[in-house]
C-alpha cells in the first residue's frame, strides 16, 4: 500500500465510480480499476460493491476511508513544510462570520494585502458553526467565529470584544415588554441560518424572559436582517458596531442587553496540530494587531432591556 494507491481510492470514494476518477485523475479507466484490485489484493478484502450504475463502498472501504483522507493531509502538510520558505505566499483559506467580514475584515485584508502582495486570500462567510467544522476538517486554514470555542482539535487567538445589542425599527421606541412583543403574530426574530452564535444567544436572551414560542426568520446577509428591522418585519440582535450607520440614519433603534449577555469575544481558530505556514503566520499577527487597542464606546444613551 503507497499513497498512489490510495489517492486513486480517494478519488474513486469521490466521484462513486471507475470512471468518474480516471477523469478527475487525467488518466485511463483501466488504470484505476488496477490500482484499486491491487490494493484490494493487498489488504485481502473488497473495498467497492460493482454494479453498472458505479461503486459504493463495502465496510472494509469505510474504515478505510478517514485513514485514506488523513495519509493525503499529512502529505500536503509535508509539502508545505519543504516549501515554505520563510517568505509569506501561496493561497490562504480564511472564513469568517458576515458580521466580522463587514466590520472587522477590510482593515486586516488591506495591510496584509500590502505588505505580503505574494499571498493570495479566499475568503468564505458562514456561521460559527459552519466555519468551525471547516477548519477541523482543513477546509479552511483559519476562521474568524465567535466565542469561546472548546474544541481539542483547534486553538484560538483573542481578535476583539463585540458589544451584542438588540436592534428594532424606528416604530418600536421601547422593547421593555419584549414578551408582549414576542406574543405580536406579526413580529417575527430575524437572524442568520442555524448554526449562528449570535441567534444562539437570542436564544437565552428570550429564554431568560420566558419567551420560548418564538417565529424565526433566516436572512442569508446582514443588509437583509438590518433591512428587515427597519421596516418593521421583526427585530434582531447584532454587534453594535454594525448598526451604528443604520441607527444614526434614524432606521433602526438599538436597545442595550444586560451586562452578562452584552460581551461576545471574536476569536481566530485554526488547528492544533496543523503547521502553520508563513502566511498564516503573519496573517494572524496582522490580524491580532488591528484590533488590539480597546475600541472606543459610544457616549449617547441607550436603551436598557430587562430580563424581568
Amino acid at each position: 500500500m503507497n499513497s498512489v494507491d490510495l489517492k486513486f481510492f480517494q478519488a474513486v470514494v469521490r466521484a462513486n465510480s471507475m470512471g468518474g476518477a480516471a477523469e478527475v485523475l487525467h488518466t485511463v479507466q483501466s488504470n484505476v480499476t488496477a490500482r484499486i484490485k491491487s490494493l484490494e489484493e493487498e489488504i485481502g478484502a473488497p473495498l467497492f460493491h460493482r454494479s453498472r450504475r458505479g461503486v459504493t463502498l463495502t465496510a472494509t472501504g469505510i474504515q478505510l476511508v478517514p485513514y485514506a483522507e488523513r495519509v493525503g493531509e499529512l502529505l500536503d502538510e509535508a509539502k508545505r513544510v519543504v516549501t515554505d520558505r520563510g517568505t509569506p505566499s501561496g493561497l490562504l483559506r480564511i472564513g469568517s462570520m458576515e458580521t466580522t467580514a463587514a466590520l472587522r475584515l477590510p482593515p486586516i485584508l488591506i495591510r496584509y494585502a500590502e505588505e505580503y502582495p505574494e499571498v493570495d486570500v479566499l475568503m468564505e462567510a458562514a456561521p460559527t458553526e459552519q466555519l468551525v467544522s471547516e477548519v477541523v476538517a482543513r477546509k479552511l486554514d483559519g476562521a474568524f467565529v465567535s466565542g469561546p470555542i472548546a474544541h481539542p482539535e483547534l486553538q484560538s487567538l483573542s481578535i476583539v470584544e463585540e458589544e451584542l445589542v438588540v436592534i428594532s425599527s424606528p416604530r418600536v421606541h421601547e422593547l421593555t415588554d419584549l414578551k408582549a412583543l414576542a406574543a405580536s403574530p406579526a413580529l417575527k426574530i430575524l437572524a442568520f441560518r442555524s448554526g449562528c452564535s449570535y441567534r444562539r444567544r437570542m436564544d437565552t436572551f428570550l429564554a431568560a424572559c420566558g419567551i420560548t414560542n418564538v417565529r424565526w426568520m433566516e436572512l442569508g446577509t446582514m443588509d437583509g436582517i438590518i433591512g428587515c428591522v427597519a421596516a418593521g418585519v421583526g427585530v434582531a440582535m447584532l454587534p453594535r458596531g454594525v448598526v451604528q450607520a443604520a441607527e444614526a440614519d434614524g432606521r433602526v433603534i438599538i436597545h442595550q442587553l444586560p451586562d452578562h449577555l452584552r460581551s461576545a469575544p471574536t476569536v481566530f481558530v485554526t488547528r492544533s496540530d496543523e503547521y502553520l505556514s508563513a502566511a498564516l503566520q503573519t496573517f494572524m499577527t496582522v490580524a491580532s494587531e488591528a484590533h488590539s487597542r480597546p475600541q472606543p464606546t459610544r457616549p449617547e444613551p441607550v436603551r436598557q432591556l430587562k430580563l424581568a
